[in-house]
């Protein structure tokens, strides 16, 4: 292994984030707007999204292979900006990345709920692995704050999302679906557990008249992360806030969605998972 995976991390090493597609942007976007002088490293695994519809053991494979190109990048942490890998290779990555920190987009939200949800009804929608995993249901059980969580498989949007439908009539209808389902009334809050679904929350606030609170992880991820590089003393504070972006495979709509959140030209360098 290279030796900086022995060494402390620095406050100069940039931050390693990663998805299999658009949806982490959400998650870089906040991290830039809360991080300004931090360096970011993003891996969009596009090769093979959606990880929602992947085993557990290949979400897990491609991850591990992703860190270890963030890690040859000398990224001094790793967030997982995806519900379903986060789900499925999270303890993994713990074991593989032992030496820099891994956040994933679970934990900072649970945390959340254990702080002002007590009593309450929440409902949840992500993928097919995030909502079959019950990894949610397991934390929330485990705050013993009777926290009552009703969870919605929603696959059809992450794909939906990727494709640049949003906003319009058909993402209107397939949206208006799946929140019509019975088990997603009567709610005080909403968690989007899959970091796709925030460029679809308006259409989602308009679905409930702006009258739901929707738990948007993003921020939340963004929080948690520095509260923990101010803690580890670990806060670039001088940087000029450089970006790089990696895929495993061209994509017009990752393209465009990343000028879109970075206002700015950027440059993708494909970089295959398996060569």
């Amino acid at each position: 292994m290279p030796q900086f995976y022995f060494m402390r991390p620095s406050p100069e090493q940039p931050i390693g984030i990663f998805d299999s597609g658009i949806g982490g942007l959400t998650v870089a976007h906040a991290i830039r707007e809360a991080l300004p002088n931090e360096s970011i490293v993003y891996f969009g695994d596009t090769a093979h999204l959606p990880y929602g519809d992947k085993s557990e053991a290949a979400i897990q494979a491609y991850s591990v292979k992703i860190a270890d190109v963030l890690l040859k990048k000398g990224c001094k942490v790793i967030v997982i900006a995806c519900n379903s890998a986060s789900s499925a290779a999270y303890e993994l990555l713990k074991e593989y990345a032992r030496y820099i920190k891994i956040i994933n987009v679970i934990d900072p939200m649970i945390e959340l709920l254990s702080n002002g949800l007590a009593n309450k009804t929440v409902g949840l929608i992500g993928t097919k692995r995030t909502v079959q995993s019950g990894v949610y249901n397991r934390k929330v059980e485990e705050l013993r704050q009777n926290i009552t969580l009703r969870s919605l498989a929603t696959p059809l949007l992450a794909p939906m999302i990727e494709e640049g439908f949003f906003d319009n009539k058909i993402s209107h209808e397939i949206i208006g679906q799946y929140l019509s389902d019975p088990e997603l009334q009567n709610l005080d809050a909403l968690i989007l557990a899959c970091t796709h679904y925030p460029l679809i929350k308006a259409e989602i606030n308009e679905h409930y008249h702006s009258k739901m609170t929707v738990l948007d992880s993003s921020q939340v991820v963004a929080v948690a992360l520095k509260k923990y590089l101010t803690k580890e003393n670990l806060l670039n504070k001088s940087g000029s806030g450089n970006d790089e972006f990696l895929v495993s495979d061209f994509t017009d709509s990752f393209e465009a969605s990343t000028r879109i959140f970075f206002q700015k030209a950027v440059h993708l360098q494909r970089y295959p998972l398996w060569k």
